[in-house]
């Protein structure tokens, strides 16, 4: 059974979580591949509101099982809190059960929060992932599978230690970790996760062997990716599909489907050039209608239109089959729509992505006008998708304006839209008609 790719198409932000909750539905397995609690994924059922950090979305299908593949960096005590939440709405402990950690992902510590928060010039979410990350590159990071022989070596822990503090002091940063403060996190998290660390790749791997259907769950977006991103405004691993299997521990010929989300328009959180952004009465109504305030750390988004340059750039890292085209709803009451559809840089017209910021810092977007439909609540909105759902009629059920946006996006990206959301709620969906 092959295996399918959820990935963030802009900066992040997009709905991924909604969509990886409905395809869960028929999934075996729900790998979450890189990232840590920097991700934020909201999934909302009747009037209960789950947001998730490390979880994969799948968790709220008790068959499916779910892993936090070796891409990952995770941090105990937030998955800790995240895991209790859980148990409070859905009274399981699926750790050790159906929940599995890869035994080669890394640890983040108290130590790379810390670290971490020292950031002032790139808007990082100060959860110690950056720090995290280096550290693997530096090869002096703990994996989970690291955990017994570092509590059994205790000059190995002392010289962590050392470079801990030294790290610390370099950056100015008064606090500092102790031999005994790291021992004792180090046995908390040994005791508390130990029976769900597990060699994960091997359980993906024989998963697909027996034909089970395995769900790769990508965090941040493809403009975040380290490599192929708005560096040095990105986060800190591999966002696009070629990490997807590797960070999961199986090969990439198993991928048959890969899965583009894009939000009807762009965000994003944080520091880096923006040519799409809007400060004006748009801005504003894109923000407030589509409640663009970041899950993981609570700051407003930026907003601006619908940028066709970056996700021209990101379908040729990543290759989507198709589009989901997400929060659709949110562009009902606007009189027109814009789509950014190149950029005017200094006497140029460009239409690829630049690598060079300042660049992007100077460029005026070029825009292709539409015009706007309806605004309806969301209550109404739900009654759309529930007629298109139970009449097939697919985007029929929308009005003209909003089609002809839908087929403008699809003519621009050369790939089929297969849905739009037009609400929050898991059922706000529409799917193209076959």
């Amino acid at each position: 059974m092959p295996a399918t790719i959820v990935l963030g198409a802009q900066w992040g932000d997009e709905g991924k979580g909604k969509l990886v909750d409905q395809l869960a539905s028929e999934a075996d397995w729900v790998v979450r591949f890189q990232g840590g609690s920097n991700a934020g994924h909201t999934i909302v059922i009747g009037e209960r509101k789950l947001a998730f950090h490390h979880l994969p979305s799948g968790i709220t299908y008790s068959h499916c099982n779910l892993v936090l593949g070796a891409g990952m960096v995770i941090d105990p005590w937030k998955l800790e809190d995240e895991l209790d939440r859980w148990f409070e709405f859905g009274g399981e402990r699926p750790e050790g059960e159906r929940l599995f950690i890869s035994e080669r992902a890394h640890v983040t510590l108290p130590y790379h929060r810390i670290l971490d928060g020292a950031d002032k010039e790139i808007g990082t979410t100060g959860r110690g992932i950056g720090p995290t990350y280096g550290d693997a590159i530096e090869r002096v990071g703990i994996r989970f599978v690291d955990i017994s022989n570092v509590l059994s070596d205790g000059g190995r822990i002392e010289q962590i230690v050392n470079r801990m503090n030294g790290r610390l002091s370099a950056a100015g940063l008064d606090s500092s970790i102790t031999v005994d403060t790291l021992r004792a996190d180090l046995e908390w998290i040994s005791d508390r996760f130990g029976a769900a660390v597990r060699p994960t790749g091997l359980l993906v791997h024989h998963a697909l062997e027996r034909g089970e259907n395995i769900l790769l769950e990508g965090a941040q977006g493809a403009l975040l990716d380290i490599a192929q991103g708005t560096y040095p405004f990105v986060t800190s691993s591999v966002t696009s599909r070629a990490n997807a299997t590797h960070g999961a521990g199986i090969h990439p010929g198993h991928v048959e489907r890969t899965i583009g989300v894009v939000k009807a328009y762009t965000t994003r959180v944080g520091h880096g050039p923006f040519p799409a952004e809007l400060h004006d009465e748009v801005g504003n109504h894109l923000g407030t209608v589509g409640h663009e305030f970041g899950t993981t750390t609570g700051r407003p988004r930026r907003c601006g239109w619908l940028d066709i340059v970056p996700l021209r750039h990101a379908m040729r890292i990543n290759g989507f089959d198709e589009v989901v085209l997400t929060k659709l709803d949110v562009l009902g009451g606007l009189e027109k729509l814009e789509i950014v559809v190149g950029y005017r840089v200094d006497d140029a017209e460009i239409h690829e992505f630049p690598a060079d910021l300042s660049m992007l810092e100077r460029a005026e977007p070029v825009t292709l006008t539409l015009p706007g439909f309806e605004s309806l609540d969301l209550g109404d909105w739900l009654k759309v998708a529930r007629e298109a759902q139970a009449t097939g009629r697919g985007y029929d059920v929308l009005p003209e304006a909003a089609q002809t946006y839908i087929q403008t996006v699809e003519q621009l990206l050369g790939v089929p839209v297969s849905s739009v959301g037009v609400g929050p709620d898991r059922e706000a969906s529409i799917e193209r008609r076959a």
